[in-house]
């Protein structure tokens, strides 16, 4: 295998950003008078963007399209103001980071999230080290529609297969498969090492460290 670039998620892979989601939309849900979550429970409510993580924490019979869309609108304003509450890299993460730097590596962000939070939250834990960063934009299907990891591949004028793509997720590793790259899962995220394999992860890691071994294969 030869990789020149390794595109990351964010949220459950480069950022343990749990608990800000949880308390922001829990913020969200209570100012509406309806139930809040457990921490446990946002494990499987992010990943998808903002606009399903609201969907599935609103009670069932309050999913409607006005309701989500206003307290979407909601978390924005709060998210926006305490995403950095809580957040933090995970640990061996700068490390790695800094070593694929130094190596030379194309080094690229694609994440559900909001693509004007991903850019802040990006450049608030690692400036300067990555080559592109793209979040959830308009126009552009979210993951696990391959199009924003195909748009990156061509932007970094780099084939889909020269990319390693890291996740925590099955949409992080549907979306990998479908773009035509090689997907590694985390263990340090949000989800279970089965639902990653089910979903094509070629190999799972327990530490960020582990990953240059793969790329030096």
């Amino acid at each position: 295998m030869s990789f020149k670039a390794v595109l990351f998620d964010v949220d459950g892979t480069l950022l343990n950003s749990l608990e800000d989601l949880a308390d922001c939309t829990n913020v969200v849900l209570r100012k509406k008078g309806f139930p809040c979550h457990e921490l446990a429970k946002y494990n499987y409510f992010v990943g998808d963007g903002m606009y399903n993580l609201l969907r599935r924490a609103l009670p069932a019979d309050r999913q409607d399209e006005d309701m989500i869309k206003q307290c979407v609108a909601e978390m924005k304003e709060e998210y926006g103001q305490h995403w950095g509450d809580k957040t933090k890299p995970y640990p061996g993460i700068p490390e790695l980071l800094a070593t694929l730097r130094q190596k030379g590596y194309k080094l690229a962000v694609l994440s559900n999230k909001p693509h004007e939070f991903t850019q802040v939250v990006i450049e608030k834990y690692f400036p300067g080290i990555f080559d592109l960063v793209y979040g959830e934009r308009q126009g552009v299907p979210r993951k696990p529609d391959p199009q924003g990891a195909l748009d990156i591949a061509q932007a970094l004028q780099l084939a889909p297969e020269e990319f390693l793509y890291l996740g925590d997720t099955n949409t992080d590793m549907r979306t990998a498969v479908s773009a035509g790259m090689y997907a590694v899962g985390v263990l340090w995220g949000f989800r279970t090492a089965e639902e990653i394999l089910a979903a094509g992860a070629k190999v799972l890691i327990e530490h960020p460290l582990e990953l240059l071994k793969i790329l030096e294969k």
